[in-house]
């Protein structure tokens, strides 16, 4: 019996070390749902804020610091662009709502009828006229908005043209036609390059990615959806 008790204090202290990660994990999960649905307007924020709570509380009990510090980095970026995409959605429905200005009438042409010469007048000599250009048709007013929401989107968010795209179409974000979200990232003016080293850096800065890992998120189908070349000029000037 004496033989075997100090095996015993020994596995005692081992399962005693050993401290719970319960909070850790669940805040890491949630971090991740709210990095997901970060541009839903406020769901992701709300997912945020407890991804936020969970990861606070396991520092506090001294759980695994690094679940707690990534559940908080993701949580954040889900805050902040929900709440961006909350303030560009109300500036959208805004600015669609807004009453057209109303022009003033044009000028009457009376007095100048009213005091017209009494003298004899000669006929006009006939000239040579040009047919009027055909006028481009207008936009239709969907097509409009989505121009305007893509390019709220690109300054705002930083999105590549296919980010852009999925966002404009997507039932949580513009619920735009097919058609008006590709005429709104045709004819957006965007600088894809500088969106692609826009949202590198802002991996560089809050999660301290490789350049390599950042790469790989920038194209990838589930992240950015930049092209290579893109990818490539924002991993050449992720330092300037």
């Amino acid at each position: 019996m004496t033989a075997t008790a100090p095996a015993d204090r020994a596995h005692a202290t081992t399962v005693s070390a050993k401290k719970p990660a319960g909070l850790a994990i669940a805040a890491l999960i949630v971090g991740i749902i709210a990095f997901l649905t970060g541009l839903i307007p406020v769901l992701g924020a709300i997912i945020g804020a407890a991804g936020i709570a969970l990861g606070i509380m396991a520092l506090l009990k001294r759980q695994s610091k690094g679940m707690a510090i990534t559940a908080l980095v993701l949580s954040g970026i889900a805050v902040i662009s929900s709440i961006v995409t909350a303030s560009i959605s109300a500036a959208v429905i805004e600015a669609s709502t807004a009453p057209a200005p109303v022009s003033a009438p044009e000028a009457s042409q009376s007095d100048d009828a009213a005091g017209s010469s009494t003298e004899p007048t000669t006929a006009a000599e006939p000239s040579e006229t040009t047919a009027p250009e055909p006028e481009e048709p207008a936009a239709p007013a969907d097509f409009v908005s989505a121009l305007t929401q893509a390019a709220m989107y690109s300054e705002t968010l930083n999105m590549s043209k296919a980010g852009l795209y999925d966002q404009l179409v997507s039932e949580f974000g513009g619920q735009f036609s097919p058609e008006a979200a590709q005429y709104g990232v045709d004819n957006v003016a965007a600088d894809w390059n500088a969106n692609a080293v826009a949202k590198a850096k802002t991996y560089q800065e809050t999660m301290a990615m490789s350049p390599e890992a950042i790469r790989d998120q920038l194209t990838s189908e589930f992240g950015e959806k930049f092209t290579p070349e893109e990818a490539d000029y924002a991993i050449q000037h992720l330092n300037d």
